[in-house]
């Protein structure tokens, strides 16, 4: 296969990413989890949650960030199939930031994915950037269906989602978690635990004294398990 300069440039960035998680493995460097927020509200109730999960993982000794969706510039994907020619991550036709965050996120060990619940679903801004994860699929354009990836998630995640219906209810009425799952999966990280936050107003942040303990406990075995 003749590769392009633009798409070799990008298999060089994955391996280099592949080789800086193994090299900090190996010499006992700390976990590096990346926390996502597709909130709307800095400092809102998701917000608050990964933050939470991502202290109680700092407190395991892991290095921490985190990136707003909203202060990025990412273009709606247009389903043109243009990244989907080659298999890995495909090069996009959008110049964005979606490159730059995927970079972060391929060089991070584990992920923390939060978004609201919006209109039944997850938000448009999270949605958004689900879509262009598109990216990492192959579908050329002679096979008559997606080719399945071959290789195993091997990033651990954790999810975060909130509501104003109960979670009890939320979690079986709505589409959310399935669409963070399916983020997951394609960012290449397998989930390990989520924590629904039901009943939310909006004008409040803080979060109770059991939910505060459910994003602990997950930021604690989501650094173990990285």
């Amino acid at each position: 296969m003749n590769l392009t300069p633009g798409y070799r440039s990008l298999l060089d960035s994955q391996a280099r990413a592949r080789k800086l998680r193994l090299f900090r493995a190996g010499i006992g460097y700390p976990a590096l989890i990346i926390g996502i927020v597709g909130s709307y509200r800095k400092h809102g109730t998701v917000d608050t949650a990964v933050s939470e999960i991502l202290e109680a993982a700092a407190h395991q000794g892991a290095e921490v960030r985190k990136i707003y969706l909203q202060d990025q510039h990412i273009e709606f994907c247009t389903n043109c199939r243009h990244c989907l020619q080659v298999p890995g991550r495909g090069p996009c036709v959008h110049d964005d930031d979606m490159a730059q965050i995927l970079d972060a996120i391929e060089a991070a060990d584990a992920l923390v994915l939060g978004a609201p619940v919006n209109f039944g679903n997850v938000n448009a801004l999270t949605r958004r950037f689900l879509e262009r994860t598109v990216c990492y699929g192959y579908w050329p354009w002679e096979a008559k269906a997606p080719l399945p990836p071959t290789s195993k998630p091997p990033k651990k995640a954790v999810l975060v989602t909130s509501s104003a219906a109960p979670g009890f209810l939320a979690r079986w009425l709505t589409g959310a978690l399935s669409a963070l799952k399916d983020l997951a999966r394609m960012l290449g990280a397998k989930p390990i635990g989520s924590l629904w936050l039901g009943m939310i107003d909006p004008r409040h942040s803080q979060l109770s004294a059991a939910q505060r303990r459910r994003a602990q406990y997950l930021g604690h075995q989501l650094a173990i398990a990285s």
